[in-house]
This record gives structure tokens, sequence and C-alpha cells, in this order.
């Protein structure tokens, strides 16, 4: 297998864990095995009681189309270790399940992901773990929120779908302080972008569905960091039954050798569509991180390296206006993922916090006007043709 330690993200993302097998391929196969054989008995042992590394048994992981993306994966993120998962939402919920039992305590900083709100907010309650949500107007009340309880720090930067931007270094520094595990979710940034790990988070999750997948035909989801903090991980997924299948992990390993031309284009399209977006008459607002007016923009410039392919924006007009103007999209297909190839549009009202009520909508902001996009790789004036022409046609509001 190739040293990639050292080398640039491009080559990593191209030669991490890539292992040739004997018969002249280029990139690890495709081990499409439930099941692996051994020539003997103490053979089997070896691996059973980790003496040796081999091939056992796929749901636990130990299948080598899965190491190699698990390892691709470490590399490009930065981190000693990768787990890959059926879903974000597996990584997630193993995660929370591995590092807190009932009495424990979480924090969730910020806005995020629909269902990791309710996961936090609905279902661990059930199982004895409580969560208490800051909004990001409130990081100053962070540090006397942690109790002796607590046992995370979660938070996504940026969020979904507002695009906040937080301090990994800062909120890490405050957690190590206390004993407390940081947990990044940096599905909107992509390691292109950010690199949580380096900045001092002890883990990072994706949901590698979006920008790691790239092209909307896989589901999964990936937790990266220490072998120490991933060891309890590991149990929670093998015994929870939540790994990658190896076809998915095959798929996976394939988009992420594109991850960062991939990711570049959508970065620069993005950051002019937010540009004519915040100039447009029907337009109110506009959430993303490269513009200088945006409230996360001088944070965003020193821990990214780019603003990423997703916009949020508030149409002025009345939710009815709001989905006129999202129906005559043509390019942008309406549809509640994101990262892929092609530019995608939402409401979060309508999709990704459709769960939370309208009371708890309110109070962070994601108001019924608001649209959220995916900047795919179409052309970059095809794009902005369409946004105009679905925010031209009819009156504007005062």
């Amino acid at each position: 297998m190739m040293k990639t330690h050292g080398l640039g993200l491009s080559t990593r993302c191209i030669h991490a864990g890539d292992e040739l097998d004997g018969r002249g391929g280029i990139h690890t196969p495709l081990y499409n095995h439930s099941t692996f054989a051994f020539r003997n008995t103490a053979a089997l042992l070896d691996v059973v009681e980790g003496r040796a590394m081999g091939n056992l048994y796929t749901r636990y992981g130990l299948n080598p189309t899965i190491r190699s993306v698990e390892e691709k994966l470490a590399s490009v993120e930065g981190g000693e270790q990768a787990l890959v998962f059926s879903s974000g939402m597996a990584a997630e919920s193993a995660t929370f399940l591995a590092y807190c039992k009932a009495g424990d305590h979480v924090i969730c900083l910020g806005d995020a992901y629909g269902g990791t709100m309710e996961l936090l907010g609905g279902n661990l309650p059930d199982l004895g773990i409580s969560t208490t949500f800051l909004l990001g107007s409130e990081l100053d009340r962070l540090e006397d929120t942690i109790k002796a309880t607590t046992r995370l720090i979660f938070f996504e930067t940026p969020t979904n779908p507002q695009m906040e931007v937080f301090d990994i270094a800062g909120i890490s520094a405050i957690a190590r302080r206390h004993g407390v595990l940081s947990v990044v979710d940096s599905t909107f940034a992509t390691p292109v972008n950010q690199s949580p790990l380096a900045l001092g988070a002890d883990l990072v999750i994706h949901s590698t569905t979006k920008y790691l997948g790239g092209h909307s035909d896989l589901t999964g989801g990936a937790v990266i960091g220490a072998t120490k903090f991933l060891a309890p991980i590991s149990v929670w997924r093998k015994n929870l039954g939540q790994m990658m299948a190896p076809e998915v992990a095959f798929l996976l390993a394939r988009s992420l050798r594109t991850l960062v031309v991939r990711v570049r284009a959508q970065n620069a399209a993005a950051l002019t569509i937010a540009e004519r977006l915040a100039s447009h008459p029907r337009v109110a607002r506009v959430n993303y991180p490269g513009l200088p007016g945006f409230a996360g923009h001088a944070l965003a410039n020193t821990q990214m390296k780019g603003f990423g392919g997703m916009i949020s924006f508030t149409v002025k007009g009345d939710a009815h206006m709001v989905a006129a103007v999202v129906d005559r999209l043509k390019l942008f297909s309406i549809a509640p993922s994101l990262g892929g190839v092609e530019s995608l549009v939402t409401q979060p009202i309508t999709t990704t916090h459709h769960g939370l009520s309208a009371e708890e909508r309110a109070r962070r902001g994601i108001v019924d006007g608001m649209v959220r996009i995916s900047v795919g790789l179409e052309d970059e004036a095809d794009l902005w043709g369409d946004l105009a022409q679905a925010l031209a046609t009819g009156p504007t509001p005062a």
C-alpha cells in the first residue's frame, strides 16, 4: 500500500487506502463478500483475537473494500482512524450511544439537521440521556451549561440551514478543559474546506451521502478521529448492525477521488451566486460564509479554506409566494439532500426542519421565506439564469 502521509489532499483522495490485489487493478476492488475463509484455526484466531489484521466478517468492518475507504477517509480528514456507517444518522447515533448512558447530558450548539434534533430531543431522552440546545447567539452560555454529567458537545459548522460558523478551536478548548468530547459535523464544509481535527476537535462526523459521495447515488456516514475515541463507537456500530455495505464503500472511494475538484468548483460558483442573490431586489437576506457582510465571515476566513456550495436565502413574501419561486426553478431539482453534482433546492420548513414546531423554527430564525440551495456542477451562468427567472416572475413585494 502506498504511503501517503505528507502528500497533498488531492493525492491522498486518490491514492490513500488503495491496495493492489495482484490482478492489475489500480484501485482496491469491490469485495462483495459477507464472510472470509482461513487456511487454519490458528490464522482465524489471530484475527479474532487481534494479533493479526485480516478479513473476517463484513458486519464487523473486516472487509478489504470497507477498510480501504476508511483508510482513505482517515488520511483525507487527518485522523488516526475512520469508521464508516450505513448513514450519517447511524454515525451520529452510534457516537452518542457510545459515550452516553442514562443520566448523562449532551450539549447541541446552534442549528442542526432536523433528524439530529429529533434524535437528541426525542429518542435519547427515552434512554435517560438529556440534551441542552443552545442557539448560536447563546455561545456565551456554553461553559456554564456544562455539567458533571455532560459527555459531549456537538455542533455543525457551517450549520444547516443558516450557515452559521462556529469557532472549532475555541469550543474544542472549552470541551477539553472540562473533560468533555467535542464532536463536529463537518458535512457542509468537507475536508477540502475545513479540518476540524487539526483545529482541536476530538471527532468529526460526515454524512457521506452528501459531498463525499457527491453523485446522489449512495447513502452513508463516517466518524473520524483518534483510535481511542473510535473504539467504543466501533462496538456500537457492530452490534447495532450499522455497517456500510461493501458496494457503497466502493462507490464512496470512487467519489473521494474527485472530491477536491468538485468542491472547489462548487465553492467558486456558490460565491458568485451568493453575491448576485445579495443584490437581488426580491431577496431579503443571504446566508453564506463567503459574503463579507455575513456575521461569520471573519471567522470563516480563519478556519476555512473555502466557503462551500451551500447557500440559504430569504425571499420577500409569504410561504405561498416563496413556494411559487421554488416551483418555477428548472435546473434546481426540488429535493431534500445536497452536495451532488446536480443543483438542488429545498425549503427547510417543508423538508429538513419540517418536524420542528413553528415556534421552534421561529426561535431559530428558520422563516417561511427561507430557501436552501445546493450548488452543483452545472454552468454557473445557467444556474444564475434559472434563479433569476424564478425570482423575476410575479410582482416584487414591498
